[in-house]
């Protein structure tokens, strides 16, 4: 989808030749001498439209209005979230009609808000997944225009927005390929075709190679599967030679079965997103290919299937992992855990400023904290805090849950250095811990996404959070304009099969 940055006010929004004129309406709305005033003004007046936000009122052929259909979208308070909630509600209104030009009206005060909110609540809402059908109906919106009071004022805000839309919608293409297209070796592809458009490093690792470095507890859990491991490190050298990098470990279960510990059937489907934390690594990368930040930053992505077979990893087995820790298997499905704690290891060689994993972890922080936030420990204030306040910002929300050495009491075990699973209690939290164990020379961060990777039910598909929060935290790492301003379309997002890369390297 094409996005553009346009000055404009509501007079000359009503002069704007498009299919859809789309005007958000706040609480507060500045009525004019013109066409598209004087209809808001009538549908307050008349309480036809609310100004609540995700409210919409729809008029065909108004009357000075050059946009054949114009869609007026209520935006409450004009805070960042309600501004997104009708941008949202208008654009999956045209989803399925023939309109591809569309104008989006924002309220001049909004700022960087509206211009976030306007392009990513488009491209969430518009998307359409059509890989894998017989008979696909791609999106019909092509172009975009976003009218602001001052394109020159919201023109890095642009850039940024139109950075993470790309993102996200890279890695919910990702998150929503079956199994049997996203394996270990796709997603190797993937990162080497991403490495080759956008000048990052890459290299792919197969078996052989992970096992020369001594990924122990990785390689266990990819023992029962067909599909041969990968461990990829993508790395963008933004920064200044030597500076130490900002380190990003994604969980690339691709599908989980549960292993041994096999889960129940029902919705047993909705485990091909359990690689949700290397997709969101793979998307932010796709975002600072259109920014490329003045920073140094990694991205390691440990991937496999977890399978029962005669050969998979069993309870009661000892695994010894990259750091040399032995950890006793009470239950192969907490299998994430297991192929993290190896890359968090091999993390220590970047000397990092910062190392944040991102994995769809347990079903406990679900539990918690449903799919509104996503789950964030920390061991660093300095670090929690960024998070937290990139997560604000990008409306990608995450909470902050505690790591009291007390919840790693029931990791204890008779047998090896640590249990990969304790009770039910705290299940989130002794994920955490487990963690913890094995990022102890480096500021660390774990988001459990488990509950925001993806939504199930009539909507079920992968939402590509947290890219928007990882975004927004590495741009304020970033020297001050240390970011590119680009006006250019971004590259399609969706993703394609790799040719691979002589940097590459997988043994089967």
């Amino acid at each position: 989808m094409d996005f553009e940055l346009k000055t404009l006010d509501v007079a000359g929004a009503a002069a704007e030749k498009c299919d859809v004129l789309v005007v958000l309406v706040p609480e507060n709305f500045q009525a004019g001498k013109d066409p598209v005033s004087a209809l808001v003004s009538a549908a307050l007046a008349a309480k036809d439209l609310e100004p609540k936000a995700g409210k919409l009122l729809q008029a065909y052929r108004a009357q000075g209005i050059a946009a054949p259909r114009v869609i007026l979208a209520g935006a409450g308070d004009g805070s960042g979230k309600r501004l997104q909630s009708a941008v949202q509600a208008a654009a999956a209104s045209v989803k399925s009609s023939p309109a591809k030009r569309m104008v989006i009206l924002v309220p001049p005060a909004s700022g960087a808000d509206g211009v976030r909110a306007a392009v990513c609540g488009t491209a969430e809402s518009s998307y359409v997944y059509v890989t894998t059908k017989s008979k696909p109906e791609a999106r019909e919106l092509k172009k975009v225009v976003i009218g602001v009071a001052d394109a020159a004022a919201d023109r890095e805000a642009f850039a940024r927005a139109r950075a993470a839309a790309a993102g996200i919608e890279f890695a919910r293409e990702l998150g929503n390929l079956p199994p049997n297209y996203a394996t270990p070796t796709r997603l190797g592809e993937e990162a080497t075709k991403l490495a080759d458009a956008h000048g990052f490093g890459v290299e792919v690792l197969g078996p052989k190679e992970v096992a020369r470095i001594g990924m122990g507890s990785f390689m266990s859990v990819a023992k029962g599967s067909a599909e041969p491991l990968r461990f990829i490190i993508l790395r963008h050298d933004g920064g200044p030679k030597g500076e130490a990098p900002v380190v990003l470990v994604g969980k690339g279960i691709t599908f989980d079965t549960g292993g041994i510990s096999i889960k129940p059937s029902a919705e047993m489907d909705e485990m091909k997103f359990d690689m949700g934390g290397a997709a969101s690594v793979l998307g932010t990368f796709r975002a600072l290919a259109e920014l490329k930040p003045r920073l140094n930053v990694i991205g390691l992505i440990p991937t496999c299937e977890n399978m029962p077979d005669g050969a998979s990893y069993k309870p009661g087995d000892i695994l010894t992992s990259l750091s040399g820790q032995t950890i006793e298997v009470l239950n192969t499905d907490a299998e994430g855990r297991l192929i993290l704690c190896d890359a968090l290891t091999y993390a220590e060689r970047f000397k990092p400023r910062a190392v944040i994993d991102i994995a769809t972890l347990t079903g406990a922080c679900v539990v918690a904290l449903g799919g509104v936030r996503s789950g964030l420990f920390a061991s660093d204030e300095e670090l929690a805090q960024q998070l937290q306040q990139a997560g604000e910002a990008a409306l990608d929300p995450c909470w902050r849950l505690p790591l009291d050495d007390e919840y790693a009491e029931g990791l204890k075990t008779n047998f090896a250095d640590v249990a990969n699973v304790a009770g039910r209690a705290g299940g989130a939290v002794v994920a955490a811990k487990f963690l913890h164990r094995f990022a102890q020379n480096y500021p660390w961060a774990h988001l459990d996404i488990a509950g925001t990777a993806w939504k199930g039910g009539s909507n079920k598909g992968s939402t590509g959070r947290p890219v928007g929060l990882l975004l927004e935290y590495l741009l304020a790492q970033a020297p001050a304009g240390g970011g590119a301003r680009r006006t250019e379309a971004p590259k399609a997002a969706a993703p394609a099969p790799a040719k691979g890369r002589r940097k590459a390297r997988a043994s089967a």
